[in-house]
């Protein structure tokens, strides 16, 4: 059944309500305890608690998809290979290789892993806009500079793309047509090169800028995120869940 916009935006709202510290941490310790399984069963369980989650916070089937897509490539690959790689007990034969059992319960093992950690942090992290996520990793006492490092790459990286834009256009109106031979790998080196320039001289006068504005080496971040009770009892319960699953994960 398709849900209606305003079904949409309620539970978008929904996990807005939540401190995004607290869905760094969550996604964080999603992950950890998902790599620490090995059962498939449970990580089958796992990844559908998963999925509950991305359905229950609204995020768009498309775009999970699409995003989900890009991955399952590399997991096709590794659902090939990886049984002739593993040794083990021998399943079935291809010529002079050898699928084992162990190969293909590893290659399995991964696969659900990966999906359910990138659902959950595509649901949990990926909802976050970029500056509330970068407030949240300050917050955590992460290293500033990595802050700095990622909210200026957040703010200046539709600028450098608008420069490569410009830079192809002036190839476009010397009538430069790209083909597989010297000459147009060559303009391409020399486009790098120029981005690299334009940009190393555009970070110069944002500095000169940002010094005539008393900047000191320090950002002051303005948040208003607030820790409450509710972020505590999810995060609560999340720990007293994922404990359970890896000491039911030892004794299965």
């Amino acid at each position: 059944m398709q849900l209606t916009v305003a079904e949409e935006n309620a539970r978008s709202d929904w996990l807005e309500q939540f401190d995004p510290r607290m869905r760094l941490m969550t996604a964080l310790l999603f992950a950890l305890t998902t790599v620490a399984l090995q059962q498939i069963s449970l990580l089958i369980l796992i990844l559908f608690a998963a999925l509950l989650v991305a359905w229950v916070t609204g995020i768009s089937r498309s775009v999970l998809l699409k995003r989900l897509l890009a991955m399952e490539g590399f997991m096709l690959v590794l659902l090939i290979m990886l049984p002739f790689s593993i040794p083990g007990e021998s399943l079935f034969t291809l010529g002079a290789l050898s699928a084992s059992i162990e190969g293909i319960q590893r290659a399995i093992q991964i696969v659900l892993k990966a999906n359910a950690i990138v659902i959950m942090l595509m649901t949990m992290i990926g909802t976050l806009e970029p500056v509330v996520l970068g407030h949240a990793l300050a917050q955590l006492k992460l290293p500033e500079k990595l802050i700095h490092l990622f909210l200026f790459t957040v703010r200046y990286i539709s600028v450098l793309f608008d420069e490569y834009q410009r830079l192809r256009m002036a190839m476009r109106a010397r009538a430069f047509i790209a083909s597989s031979n010297r000459h147009t790998w060559r303009s391409f080196g020399w486009l790098i090169g120029m981005l690299l320039v334009r940009s190393l001289e555009r970070s110069q006068r944002i500095l000169a800028a940002m010094k005539c504005r008393g900047f000191n080496g320090k950002l002051y971040l303005i948040t208003t995120n607030c820790w409450q009770m509710r972020d505590t009892l999810v995060l609560l319960t999340l720990s007293l869940l994922c404990l359970f699953a890896l000491l039911l994960d030892q004794t299965l």
